[in-house]
């Protein structure tokens, strides 16, 4: 990947720090040999500025180098994983100033010690290698942690989408639907709705949308995805449009990932779209009012998710937005598990733990998640259904989950359904809850005994507990970890004999 110019600056910069002090200069003394100021010459090592030919030839003369040598981008072996770190998508693309750093800050913390930087650089390097992580997987890694640092709940995209509603003259209490928002969308901004040529690409039918920009641009819509799921893509097409982001991915579904803008936006209209479609001030109002009931009740939780016309991970994510704002409940997690009915692979999608906990996480790990997890069994228990052509638009169930070795309890509250566009798929949503004092002021069946309880961890192979019904693999990593230990303290014992009778 090409230097960008920024990035040539901040290059040119540790290379002309290297120098100075390989020749043993100070600041003072090659602002003297060069006829520059030491503030423009720590501009220049900063890599705030990039200095003109002239002064170039004088930098180069004072460290006895060639000009050519200089302005190279090539730089020697101590910081070369630097630089190749710098060039990388990783780099360029990551959002820095998310977490309140720049560029330049991370910079700084390489050039005072460049070897340090590089020796850690490499590792990280081979650990990526190592376990094939793709850059994606770290621009997917930053959204998380930029959702954590706001509980998940993004309030200037909240007004936003209430000042859109406003300018429908739309009540802000009702959902949003499909009607209102297509002729948004076609008479606003001029987007041709298209649910037929999709269905003519039999390798594209795993798509939702898929935008096609022209004069005028078109929306394809997957025809076979049920209302909700069409409003909910119409929402998010508005979000674009409305919020005036341009970096976006041409499909529903990830092909690839260029930019992390495109993931951010992605998020962002997301967000939008769920806040058009679940109304922010009234299904908090409906929820606290569901949390007064004393006994758990599957059949309201359902009613009260259809009442919004909407799917279970449109609904359950919305939850993880407005919980922890409007009802104080911070420790939450959200999990979305895919299984092929008749197999005993459940895949983790799509995770949120905004908890101190462990919890299933690992996108992709080549383990075999905890079988007493409320989602695991749900995603059984519909595949069973199914066996016997009974198969429900949606199934929710509650348990009480204790971590073992652990005392962290929660809540977990999970929907299953079958998938619409992935043939031979269900998935599961879950949201889990940390039951502290606050949680248990706001939610009154916390202690509902007709509740049932579980013993959970996190995957087979890490697992401890003996004689596991459940258990769909040997405990090989707990049992590697506890020889680890043993040898650990029998090392220990070691040594403290012989220091005793020396």
């Amino acid at each position: 990947m090409e230097l960008k110019s920024d990035n040539l600056k901040l290059i040119f910069g540790i290379k002309l720090k290297q120098l100075r002090k390989e020749k043993g200069l100070s600041l003072k003394e090659f602002a003297s040999k060069t006829n520059l100021s030491i503030s423009y010459i720590s501009e220049i090592e900063s890599g705030k500025k990039y200095p003109q030919i002239k002064k170039i030839i004088h930098l180069a003369s004072a460290l006895g180098v060639s000009y050519d040598e200089l302005v190279s981008p090539k730089v020697n072996e101590e910081t070369n994983p630097v630089t190749a770190f710098m060039k990388s998508p990783i780099f360029q693309e990551f959002p820095f100033q998310m977490f309140g750093f720049t560029l330049n800050d991370v910079v700084d913390l390489m050039k005072d010690s460049p070897k340090s930087a590089a020796a850690l650089i490499r590792t990280l390097t081979e650990i990526g290698e190592m376990y094939d992580m793709k850059v994606e997987q770290f621009f997917f890694a930053a959204l998380r942690s930029y959702q954590k640092m706001h509980n998940n709940y993004f309030d200037e995209i909240e007004i936003a989408a209430d000042i859109f509603l406003r300018e429908l003259n739309w009540p802000s209490n009702e959902p949003l639907n499909y009607d209102i928002l297509a002729q948004t969308i076609e008479s606003k901004y001029h987007c041709q709705i298209d649910e037929s040529t999709i269905s003519r690409f039999p390798e594209l039918q795993s798509f939702r949308s898929i935008r096609i920009d022209g004069h005028p641009p078109r929306l394809l819509i997957n025809a076979r995805l049920m209302p909700p799921q069409k409003a909910f893509i119409l929402g998010h097409e508005m979000a674009y449009e409305y919020l005036k982001m341009k970096e976006r991915p041409m499909t529903s579904s990830w092909l690839k990932v260029e930019s992390f803008d495109q993931v951010l936006n992605n998020f962002k209209a997301s967000y939008f779209a769920g806040a058009l479609l679940i109304p922010r001030d009234r299904l908090v109002e409906d929820l606290k009012r569901f949390f007064q009931n004393p006994v758990w009740n599957p059949d309201a939780f359902v009613k009260l998710m259809d009442q919004f016309d909407s799917t279970p991970e449109m609904f359950m994510y919305r939850l993880t937005q407005l919980i922890p704002k409007y009802l104080n409940l911070n420790e939450i997690y959200f999990l979305r598990f895919n299984n092929v009915p008749g197999t005993d692979h459940f895949q983790l999608t799509k995770e949120l733990n905004m908890t101190r906990y462990f919890v299933p996480h690992g996108i992709g790990l080549n383990e075999h998640y905890c079988h007493r997890w409320l989602s695991i069994k749900l995603l059984q228990q519909l595949a069973n259904l199914q066996v016997h052509n009974n198969t429900p638009h949606v199934l929710a169930d509650i348990q009480r989950s204790t971590f073992i070795d652990s005392e962290a309890e929660f809540i977990t509250i999970s929907l299953v359904r079958p998938l619409v566009l992935s043939e031979k798929t269900n998935s599961c949503v879950t949201i889990g809850f940390l039951i502290d004092s606050e949680f248990k002021k706001r939610v009154r069946f916390h202690d509902d005994p007709s509740i049932p309880t579980a013993q959970v961890n996190e995957t087979c192979e890490r697992c401890s507990l003996k004689d596991c019904r459940e258990r769909a693999a040997e405990p090989q990593l707990y049992e590697k970890q506890k020889k680890l230990e043993m040898r650990e303290q029998a090392l220990i014992q070691l040594v403290n004999e012989i220091k005793r009778n020396s």
